[in-house]
């Protein structure tokens, strides 16, 4: 193997920072002299990334975000561009964020470039015609869900099913029992926690929190909650101070899974915090608010009944969805109440089980290394 090989690596969220940099992890095992360019956050930085933009600038949310940042992402794309010239790159992994990576996907198939591309674009949600895009610019899609593979090898597509990354990340995550956290935090032994996840975007807290607040003092008076906010380390805590007013509230930064593990009842954000505690049989309700603009917009080229990963998982609504107006007090506590009934309650447990039979037990940063080594 060339001993500088090099390799594009783009992720633009928290999350493809992770799953990107368990992939670059693996790639080390299995080859030295690899070089990686790109973007992406401290994760991946720590793996080696030679980063061009911290993927903390890129977090774009929704339509009218996007077009007020435009002229900064055509600049990054452009650097990028350039990067990869200056390099001499020719192997690219692109991680989730298809905004911008099935945009610069294109250019860099005119670069001669070699594309792979890591947890699919969700095609299968809204937008489908991206398929003939996606035909024309990326060279191998690795997918993480079994569903994914299928469409896109009916569509011509080189495609792998290479394993869902929070299955390795929950595995081998060191849990405490519950006593621990409780003892951890100062929690109330007599209550049962209630877990609320408002998203890491202060746009998202700053429409979800508030619109979730009331109902969730109500449902804690009612069963005798904790009500616990898990907020993103980027969040800073004047923000969180000025959101979260009522002292009821405790606001905490990480240990997500072991809320999530040791909750009774989650109200969170829909994406894929769905799935985490989907995975560990939460029961929750899917909570999702952004700007009308925005919301007009998806409403109109969202082509699936559910916007919850859980839920698009197990193919029903089997937890419940909040959305836009339909996101109050009253119903936080009509569905938060149902929920706690002993019979749903225990339904919906039963249903969760069935995610990681659906999901397998593939380590996917391992099978996407093994991928792009075979290339290299």
């Amino acid at each position: 193997m060339n001993s500088a090989e090099k390799i594009l690596i783009i992720a633009g969220e928290a999350s493809g920072d992770l799953h990107a940099a368990e992939v670059m992890a693996e790639l080390k095992l299995r080859g030295s002299g690899i070089e990686f360019f790109g973007i992406g956050g401290d994760k991946m930085i720590d793996q080696g990334l030679n980063a061009l933009y911290h993927s903390n600038n890129m977090a774009f949310l929704g339509f009218t975000e996007v077009v007020k940042h435009l002229p900064f992402i055509l600049k990054v794309k452009r650097a990028v561009l350039e990067l990869v010239k200056a390099k001499n790159i020719k192997k690219a992994l692109l991680v989730d964020y298809p905004g911008f990576n099935l945009n610069i996907a294109g250019s860099l198939k005119k670069l001669g470039v070699a594309v792979y591309y890591y947890i699919s674009p969700q095609i299968w949600a809204w937008r489908k015609g991206r398929i003939k895009k996606i035909h024309e610019r990326v060279d191998m899609m690795m997918t993480v869900f079994p569903f994914e593979e299928k469409m896109y090898k009916d569509a011509g597509i080189h495609s792998e099913f290479v394993g869902h990354p929070l299955i390795e990340e929950i595995k081998s995550y060191s849990f405490i029992d519950k006593i621990e956290l409780y003892e951890k935090y100062g929690f109330d032994k007599n209550k049962e926690l209630l877990l609320i996840l408002p998203g890491s975007r202060k746009q998202e807290v700053e429409r979800i929190f508030p619109a979730v607040s009331a109902g969730v003092l109500k449902l804690a008076d009612t069963f005798n909650f904790q009500p616990v906010v898990v907020c993103a380390p980027s969040l800073k805590d004047e923000f969180l101070q000025r959101i979260v007013k009522d002292s009821a509230f405790r606001i905490v930064r990480g240990d997500v899974y072991n809320f999530m593990k040791h909750a009774v009842l989650g109200i969170i954000k829909s994406g894929t915090s769905t799935l985490e505690a989907g995975l560990m049989g939460l029961p929750m309700i899917v909570v999702y608010k952004t700007s009308s603009i925005t919301y007009l917009i998806g409403k109109n080229v969202i082509e699936i009944d559910n916007i919850g990963l859980v839920n698009i998982v197990l193919g029903k609504t089997a937890m419940p969805e909040l959305i836009q107006k339909q996101l109050n007090e009253k119903e936080i506590y009509k569905c938060g109440s149902r929920i706690m009934d002993t019979d749903v309650y225990k339904a919906m447990k039963s249903e969760l089980k069935s995610i990681n039979a659906l999901l397998g037990t593939k380590k996917a940063s391992k099978r996407v290394a093994e991928l792009l080594m075979d290339a290299i």
